[in-house]
């Protein structure tokens, strides 16, 4: 028996019935042989951590763009928050952790440069639309190894694609993810919103802090708590109705304490029209794209998406950059 096969076994014996097993896997989209040590969602965690796009996640905005200090969050500390959450859920129901922080690592992957601010620009102007949950699974099946993709397995797949609050996974570790993405952003965003000198924990309404707690530290005790107590030994990922009514509370007091508060969203709309201007430059040159988004043309991508997978793909400062040695006049010495 190779250890796969022997990490296989104890899934079959310990994992809770509900749990998504490996060896029972729907499988990859390409065939291929198996691995002697790892089971297979253990790859697919292993491949998301190895992909470029996986890197460029420290240069992205979460919230806050380009704030001034060390401790602001980026997507790849968000990414890393999920994950962290998630995987204690799952440990704490017997799911399988490796396919949830294979999902937790993967769900942001396609996201953009200035985080939502860049995602509006490019489904406001591209005509084929932009999500970044679907452009997470293009950038593994398509863009990822110079267009052959990671050929992850269905599961991970599924859970990254669905992991927006309006859609839901197939799998309980899908849905944990799902879960846990929001809670992250909950816990992370407050911090960082008190940092900056945008609100102070007496903002939040009293009713919300009554059920959550006055810290981020309360709050996400209670929210992972309260998760891990109403799935336990059910298929399905649940919260009760009275936290759950809290954690929606909180988010819609954070969309308009924080997400959509002029201070902290004073520079979206120059990185919406950075965005815009750089898609419409490729679009217009499209042969100044790096040459593994010209092969897809060459494959019959459509144009308008390739540039948005170009665009898309860039980190904060890599738009930057560009934008300034493109259109911003550069001196000269004689």
């Amino acid at each position: 028996m190779t250890i796969r096969e022997s990490l296989e076994q104890r899934e079959r014996e310990y994992l809770s019935p509900y749990a998504s097993l490996s060896a029972m896997s729907r499988g990859r989209d390409r065939e291929e042989p198996q691995c002697d040590i790892r089971p297979v969602f253990q790859r697919d965690r292993d491949r998301i951590l190895h992909s470029k796009s996986f890197r460029r996640l420290k240069d992205k905005t979460q919230v806050f763009l380009n704030p001034e200090g060390d401790h602001y969050r980026t997507r790849l500390t968000h990414t890393l928050e999920v994950s962290q959450n998630a995987r204690t859920i799952a440990k704490a129901l017997r799911l399988n952790e490796d396919l949830t922080e294979a999902i937790a690592l993967g769900h942001d992957l396609g996201h953009t440069p200035f985080g939502h601010a860049g995602e509006r620009a490019l489904n406001r102007i591209c005509p084929l639309g932009f999500k970044h949950h679907e452009q997470s699974v293009r950038v593994v099946e398509l863009l990822e190894k110079d267009g052959q993709g990671l050929n992850l397995t269905w599961e991970v797949r599924d859970g990254i694609l669905n992991h927006q609050m309006s859609l839901m996974p197939h799998t309980l570790e899908g849905r944990v993810v799902r879960l846990s993405d929001k809670i992250a952003y909950i816990h992370h965003d407050m911090d960082d919103a008190v940092r900056a000198g945008i609100l102070t924990e007496e903002d939040v309404p009293s009713q919300i802090r009554a059920v959550l707690g006055s810290t981020p530290g309360e709050r996400l005790d209670v929210l992972m708590h309260d998760i891990i107590t109403n799935s336990s030994g059910i298929d399905d990922i649940r919260m009760s109705e009275r936290v759950g009514s809290a954690m929606q509370a909180i988010r819609q007091f954070m969309f308009k304490a924080v997400y959509t508060n002029p201070v902290a969203k004073s520079e979206e709309s120059k990185a919406e029209a950075l965005v815009e201007t750089l898609y419409k430059y490729y679009l217009e040159h499209q042969e100044q794209m790096p040459e593994e988004y010209l092969q897809l043309l060459e494959r019959g991508e459509e144009l308008p998406r390739v540039v948005c997978d170009f665009v898309g793909s860039m980190t904060d400062r890599y738009a930057i950059n560009t934008y300034n040695e493109l259109f911003i006049p550069k001196s000269w010495e004689l």
